[in-house]
């Protein structure tokens, strides 16, 4: 083996010098990533953040039906503190989404039952189950106005038939936000189920094979396997129903009307946010109005995600 170190005439020794290191260059692919991002990006901006920019500017002005705006600061939200129909809009907004929570343990309970091994017609069962969310939601809510209309509804004169006299479920104050909750937990079943469905599938089957070689009864499997692992699942459809049950409008507008006697004590937020800004015109206070439904569905989201750690499977 030829030695690498080398004499010189004096007789000391030298080393060799060290290899050179090479600078590695970052590779870079140059602007193609940004040429796929940037449609995106441009269209969250101007469909998104632009929007909200523009309406928190416009809470605190003042504009008349043809343009015109004109700063007052505060007005507009001074004016919301002091408005009953806010008050009445915020818990009504509330009942229905705390009613419209309501149909995640039942589109559970549906679930697990039609995802049983051997289960018949379960692909037929879901479809059905799904058909009213895919639905025009303006003609689904008009077949529910005449079923609940308080002289000649099909819920009345079932009623009638065991002497019971029905309310005017639409012009009731107190029922007809009732009334529309629990048509959103019917419409809102469908989607629960195929969410709740895959949720289960991705279960192992080995848990519920030990779980019965020890003794646990079917009850017992449900609360103490499937409740806690599909828990995740039941995050995610908790959270997208308190965002749209802060936004629902148009199963109100249709149920409710325009003339409608208990409109200031059966109106939601957005139904609010309508009557002000495109029938009112009362531009600035409407955008208030939405910033507050915005304030509101934060606080809301990111107090579920700091509380999920809590009761959400890890």
């Amino acid at each position: 083996m030829a030695s690498i170190i080398e004499t010189g005439a004096a007789g000391e020794i030298t080393l060799p010098a060290a290899p050179r290191r090479r600078k590695r260059k970052l590779s870079t692919d140059g602007w193609w990533p940004w040429a796929f991002v940037l449609p995106s990006f441009v269209g969250i901006v101007i469909f998104a953040v632009w929007p909200i920019l523009r309406t928190i500017y416009m809470s605190f002005t003042e504009a008349g039906p043809f343009g015109g705006e004109h700063w007052v600061g505060l007005a507009n939200y001074i004016t919301m503190l002091t408005d009953p129909n806010v008050g009445w809009a915020i818990l009504n907004s509330l009942e229905f989404t705390g009613i419209g929570l309501l149909g995640i343990p039942i589109s559970m309970v549906l679930a697990s039952i039609i995802g049983r091994p051997g289960f018949r017609l379960a692909r037929f069962y879901r479809v059905l189950f799904f058909l009213p969310f895919i639905a025009m939601p303006v003609a689904i809510t008009l077949v529910w106005r005449m079923i609940f209309n308080g002289n000649f509804g099909i819920v009345n004169q079932a009623l009638a038939l065991v002497g019971i006299k029905g309310p005017y479920w639409l012009s009731t104050p107190g029922v007809l936000i009732v009334v529309i909750s629990l048509i959103g937990v019917w419409g809102g079943i469908g989607f629960n189920m195929i969410v709740l469905s895959a949720g289960l599938k991705s279960i192992p089957a080995d848990y519920y094979e030990a779980a019965e070689l020890d003794g646990a009864s079917k009850p017992r499997q449900f609360f103490s396997i499937t409740v806690p692992l599909v828990s995740p699942t039941v995050f995610f459809l908790v959270v997208m129903q308190i965002i749209g049950g802060f936004q629902v409008f148009t199963a109100l507008y249709v149920m409710m009307g325009n003339n409608n006697p208990q409109m200031a004590k059966s109106q939601t937020l957005v139904y609010l946010f309508y009557n002000q800004g495109f029938t009112l015109n009362h531009v600035g206070y409407a955008a208030s109005i939405a910033v507050l439904i915005l304030v509101i569905i934060g606080v809301i989201t990111a107090a579920q995600f700091v509380l999920q750690k809590k009761w959400v499977f890890q």
